[in-house]
């Protein structure tokens, strides 16, 4: 196992002013108020605070006051979130999912508890015997307590039950649609809402623009077909709709900041792409 493939690193806020993007899982743990960006979609907070990141995503942490973060990382070929969804169901909870937060506030005990973790990660050393086992081991541990915790957080009802009704209607659509239709007219004539209206809802649930949503949805879809299956670019240029693989790279670069060709080297082809050959 390559020690890079996995760390936790300590640093403060200020190393976060500045873009970090890689081919990485990232779990950031801190405490203080201010101001995360994630893929250019900007949330407040305030608090003990547990982040979650997916290769090439784009963070930053902003906060005026100087504070310690504390950052697990790892590669999808350390530990695929694919492959162990029915453990700990993280992917589309805690990562990969474009309608839920990517942070949420933990209460002391938790965030203690995750703290533990860490520092017991730290103490293995990588080239005993069974490290690896132990450390997704732990791994796996700090994903599913935050499973737990998020799930509280989001109860389906939550959606439905406030004035917005629209939204997840609007977030099924998108599912239905995304691949053929992008612009924010042709959902809200759907929804029998005014554009404008429809927008203001969406930005005030969401933090991003229905153009915003619309764009993640076709990047989510992208790296899921470039990480987890073994089609060519030219394949999943087609299936995701656009004209030519060409076009399809120079979106999927815009959005990410590397070219689909980058992503598949870096992040690499999952396990999850043999299983059902």
């Amino acid at each position: 196992m390559k020690s890079a493939s996995f760390s936790i690193q300590k640093k403060t806020s200020e190393y976060y002013k500045d873009i970090l993007s890689d081919s990485l899982y990232h779990i950031f743990l801190f405490e203080g108020n201010g101001k995360i960006v994630i893929d250019f979609a900007e949330y407040d907070f305030n608090g003990k605070i547990v982040l979650f990141s997916s290769p090439f995503q784009n963070v930053q942490i902003i906060s005026e006051q100087v504070i310690n973060i504390e950052t697990l990382n790892f590669h999808g070929d350390f530990y695929c979130i694919e492959f162990h969804k029915k453990e700990v169901a993280c992917n589309g909870l805690l990562f990969n999912n474009i309608y839920l937060f990517p942070y949420f506030n933990l209460d002391k005990e938790v965030f203690d508890e995750i703290s533990e973790y860490f520092s017991k990660i730290k103490k293995i050393d990588h080239k005993e015997d069974f490290s690896e086992a132990i450390l997704q081991s732990y791994l796996q541990l700090i994903l599913a307590i935050s499973s737990k915790e998020k799930n509280k957080m989001i109860p389906d009802k939550d959606l439905i039950k406030d004035d917005f009704k629209e939204l997840k209607s609007f977030q099924n659509l998108v599912e239905l649609h995304f691949l053929s239709e992008k612009n924010l007219s042709f959902y809200a004539d759907l929804l029998h809402v005014a554009p404008n209206t429809l927008s203001k809802k969406i930005k005030s649930r969401f933090n991003k623009t229905p153009s915003q949503i619309i764009q993640e949805r076709v990047i989510l879809e992208s790296k899921k077909l470039i990480h987890l299956t073994r089609k060519s670019f030219k394949e999943i240029a087609l299936e995701l709709n656009f004209n030519d693989e060409f076009y399809f790279s120079k979106y999927f670069k815009k959005h990410t900041g590397v070219s689909p060709t980058q992503f598949r080297k870096e992040a690499g082809v999952s396990i999850v792409a043999d299983l059902y050959k």
